[in-house]
């Protein structure tokens, strides 16, 4: 549990409503921590890993469990993963978004506010789009809108002028270089809640992650079995809106399809209608688990 600490444990399994004999995905392997707490529930079941990242995938080997399969890959990709592994159906899903604390505690990964490191911030190091390239060679226009939609900045045309003014000095290169440049524009007294706000629309931006998160939650309506469970915690409000749309209307953005007879068209029934919070004393363990949101879709039958 030292490379990541899993958030509200209890909480996701007992969303899942484990059946020991069936089959399950978590699509966020991360360090395991929720992994290794499915398997110690299954009996003869099966579990189905995803993750991107190069780390993690260094962490699944460590499971030796017989019923335990990895997918080095993006959840984007899960029926194509599934289907490889002759897997078409599936009791119940987890994902656990965002990134993981050892991805933000490692500097040389540059997701983290708090460290010197290279403006890079992949998931998948493979990758060839880096935050310093969408830094210094995106249009002003182009970053106004990322910062406004992905990172929800007031001032998003300011940022983007400031990055744009900067990088014609020199390139910006490190974690510290972007902080600098946006320096003198960010709020008084908000600076960290504001860089971070920086480096999440960044981090979406270089990983794609509401492309992916859309592409997984659809192919989740079609693999989960009638009355299984989707077990899903965001932890900023753009991938949690996401989710409730989904899980509300079968649709991820625009209006709701009704039946003839007036029934919303949709995979699943949402378990909970507002989203399940880490307890006080979570949170004080583990401050990642403040800004969880989870959220369970039952399949319908």
């Amino acid at each position: 549990m030292t490379y990541h600490q899993p958030v509200m444990l209890k909480e996701c399994l007992e969303g899942l409503q484990i059946d020991p004999e069936g089959t399950y995905v978590d699509v966020t392997f991360g360090g395991g921590g929720h992994s290794m707490a499915i398997l110690e529930q299954l009996k003869g079941g099966r579990l189905i890993s995803f993750d991107q990242d190069e780390d993690a995938a260094r962490e699944a080997e460590k499971i030796t469990h017989r019923s335990f399969t990895f997918c080095q890959a993006n959840f984007r990709y899960l029926k194509q993963y599934l289907k490889l592994h002759g897997v078409t159906r599936v009791n119940g899903m987890l994902a656990d978004l965002g990134v993981s604390s050892h991805q933000i505690d490692s500097p040389e990964r540059g997701f983290s506010t708090r460290f010197s490191g290279p403006l890079d911030m992949r998931m998948d190091t493979g990758g060839k789009i880096t935050a310093a390239v969408i830094l210094n060679t995106y249009s002003e226009e182009k970053l106004h809108k990322l910062f406004g939609m992905y990172g929800e900045l007031k001032n998003a045309r300011t940022a983007a002028r400031e990055v744009v003014n900067a990088r014609n000095q020199r390139k910006l290169a490190t974690t510290l270089d972007l902080k600098e440049a946006l320096r003198h524009v960010a709020p008084r007294g908000k600076e960290n809640k504001y860089f971070a706000q920086v480096f999440q629309a960044l981090r979406i931006e270089v990983n794609e992650e509401m492309q992916a998160l859309e592409n997984f939650l659809h192919q989740s309506g079609e693999v989960i079995q009638p009355g299984g469970r989707l077990v899903i915690m965001s932890y900023h409000s753009l991938e949690d809106r996401m989710v409730k749309n989904y899980l509300a209307t079968g649709k991820v953005f625009g209006e709701q399809e009704k039946d003839f007879y007036g029934n919303v068209i949709r995979p699943f029934d949402p378990v909970n209608r507002k989203p399940i919070e880490a307890t006080p004393e979570e949170v004080e363990q583990n401050a990642r688990a403040r800004s969880a949101k989870l959220r369970i879709g039952e399949r319908r039958r």
